[in-house]
């Protein structure tokens, strides 16, 4: 039987990626909400939607679903908003009896999911994150190629994600910290929980570079060590990415081979959907630790150049913390 869902945050750049993933997985888009009132995007996936763009009226509606019973009722809502209001619109899930599926990161700050757990609990109904990349095909060999691995030795990892944006960033709420947890929360925190579930329990960090275009760092985790280099400067982009138009480098490499994932994203946050209704998704403990490092990497100082730096650090000598 056909699932009902309401959406927050149905103007934005991953709404889409949830549309689609609530019709290809055969349910109903019941109700929608975001201030901002260019949400012509539904209409390519769904007829009907009760659109608000006050989030009083729009949590008013689902109470009413709620009140009109089976077949009325939500049976999730699924979180598109920025950062800082994934609590607050996990707890509206919880607290009209759905559950929610919430974009990364899913708070911003480990305490909130020790909230957010209780409430689970006292509500019966759970909360979901979308962690894509551990269910891209690509990763999930990998994952198992480096379990059978017996050697000891620690891998040697650097991972640079480059993602080019203009000035409206950083006047945007994604430039505003306390917003968005800055460029390790909000860029970084899919690619650091794929770390986590390939390499294991964070041991050791450091950050060298902190700037609200530019983060650099290093990690020791239970079986690999880790440079990372996060970007939304253009500036930084690799010429031949320059040369080609591709305004995004991505690269993780492994004891120098790089790991190609580039392709397969398209229908990751279907498979993910398709999990939770199945009752197989990721759940807040899953998303925990990776909350703790990107949490932990923002409230760092930066050390500074060491022997750890990523190789994007030495290109840009003159790059400070």
């Amino acid at each position: 039987m056909p699932k009902n869902f309401a959406l927050t945050g149905s103007s934005g750049y991953v709404a889409p990626r949830h549309l689609k993933a609530i019709k290809d997985t055969g349910n109903n888009l019941l109700a929608a909400v975001d201030p901002n009132d260019s949400a012509g995007i539904l209409d390519k996936y769904f007829e009907d939607v009760r659109f608000f763009t006050e989030f009083e009226r729009f949590d008013r509606h689902l109470d009413k679903l709620r009140r009109e019973g089976e077949g009325k009722a939500i049976d999730f809502i699924s979180i598109c908003s920025p950062n800082y209001l994934h609590d607050a619109h996990c707890r509206l899930a919880l607290r009209i009896g759905a559950d929610a599926i919430c974009e990364k990161p899913v708070v911003l700050n480990p305490w909130n999911i020790d909230a957010l757990q209780e409430l689970e609990q006292e509500s019966g109904k759970k909360i979901y994150t979308i962690l894509q990349l551990r269910v891209h095909p690509a990763l999930i060999e990998l994952k198992k190629q480096l379990g059978k691995e017996k050697s000891g030795k620690k891998k040697e990892v650097n991972l640079t994600y480059i993602t080019s944006r203009g000035p409206w960033y950083l006047m945007s709420w994604k430039g505003q910290t306390e917003r968005s947890g800055g460029l390790s929360t909000n860029i970084g925190v899919h690619f650091f929980d794929l770390l986590l579930w390939l390499f294991g329990d964070v041991q050791h960090s450091e950050v060298h570079l902190n700037q609200p275009t530019r983060s650099s760092g290093f990690i020791e985790l239970q079986s690999a060590t880790v440079k990372w280099f996060l970007s939304i400067d253009k500036n930084d982009l690799p010429p031949d990415s320059v040369k080609d138009g591709q305004k995004t480098f991505r690269s993780v490499s492994i004891d120098g081979t790089e790991i190609e994932f580039s392709t397969g994203f398209t229908d990751l946050h279907t498979v993910v959907y398709q999990n939770i209704i199945e009752g197989k998704g990721f759940g807040l403990d899953v998303a925990r630790p990776s909350i703790e490092l990107v949490h932990s990497i923002r409230d760092s100082k930066p050390i500074g150049v060491n022997e750890n730096i990523h190789p994007e650090l030495e290109r840009h000598k003159n790059i400070t913390a």
